[in-house]
């Protein structure tokens, strides 16, 4: 195994430039600050993101918050049920690994934790998921994926405690900011959670990614470029924009069925996609722009299959209209 791969050096360089925009070379001639030039910035090569399934649960799910999840979730979590087959973190993490090599020449990984609620456990357990993801070889960081009412301070201590030697971010499942459409959803928080749960983590000064969902039930234009706008105004590091897709044996699948859910188009999508981006302040890391469904389990759009024909619509449409990340902010 390597020594450690991210020492503090590199850290002080993350934390100097990585979140501005003026000092990446060439950067003006994108229309959005995307993640890969971040990553680039940081470690001048590619690093991959691998993603890892720990088996955690959800308390939107247990009973402690509900027993019925978001409407959208499927049985899994959002994640690829490996844990459920025997494969340990470090399993995972080597398997995604050696396909990253392979197909990317990649030689530095982000270690994803993805499924669930994954500081939902003890600190003792979260100590030992991170410390192992963290010593198999060629890893420089993680991304921890959570809920804002699964955080504490103790937690946050925790997990900041990494960042001296790692690139360490955090990323919240928002979704929206309307305490409606949380409610509707089934979410289980209110927005009041995610301030508090950003304000936390600011105070460690831990990189926050928030996950937005694109077409929630109820929502018009109007409300998810509010969204934006509060996000931006959070200030938070980073945005993952996802389209709300119809995943079989979800109850959004039932609404879907009955007609009282209809589905985004694409063009819709790709709309509000370009719009979003530039209610969004120019520091802001876009770490995606749209959701990756597995064709086995997606219901609608149909569409939303096709990763890299929408993603090269919305560069397209961002080249029209000419406009670029920060110009509504």
């Amino acid at each position: 195994m390597e020594s450690r791969p991210y020492q503090k050096e590199a850290v002080m360089t993350v934390k100097g430039t990585c979140n501005s925009r003026e000092k990446i070379k060439d950067l003006k001639e994108k229309r959005y600050y995307d993640f890969n030039s971040y990553l680039r910035s940081c470690f001048g090569e590619r690093v991959q993101k691998i993603t890892v399934d720990t088996g955690l649960g959800c308390p939107n799910r247990d009973g402690r918050v509900s027993s019925g999840g978001c409407i959208y979730c499927n049985s899994r979590g959002s994640g690829n049920g490996l844990w459920e087959k025997g494969f340990s973190i470090t399993d995972q993490i080597e398997q995604g690994r050696k396909a990253m090599m392979r197909r990317y020449k990649a030689k530095k990984f982000l270690v994803y934790f993805q499924s669930y609620t994954n500081t939902y456990t003890s600190c003792k357990h979260m100590k030992s998921m991170y410390d192992e993801a963290l010593t198999v070889e060629g890893v420089v960081g993680m991304a921890i994926g959570t809920r804002p009412d699964c955080i504490d301070e103790e937690k946050i201590e925790l997990i900041a405690s990494y960042t001296p030697e790692y690139l360490v971010w955090l990323e919240y499942g928002v979704q929206s900011i309307h305490d409606a459409t949380l409610e509707r959803i089934n979410r289980g928080h209110d927005f009041a959670s995610v301030v508090n749960a950003v304000n936390l983590a600011k105070k460690y000064n831990i990189n926050i990614c928030a996950h937005i969902i694109l077409g929630l039930p109820g929502e018009n234009r109007s409300m998810m470029m509010e969204t934006a706008r509060r996000i931006g105004e959070l200030g938070i590091d980073g945005v993952k924009l996802h389209l709300l897709y119809v995943v079989k044996g979800t109850l959004l699948e039932q609404m879907y069925k009955n007609g009282s859910y209809k589905c985004l188009s694409m063009n819709e999508y790709v709309e509000l996609v370009c719009d979003f981006i530039a209610h969004l302040p120019e520091k802001v890391i876009i770490q995606r722009i749209t959701g990756d469904p597995h064709a086995d389990e997606l219901a609608a759009p149909l569409w939303a299959l096709d990763y890299h024909l929408v993603y090269n619509m919305i560069q397209d449409r961002l080249e029209e209209r000419d406009i670029r990340q920060g110009d509504y902010f």
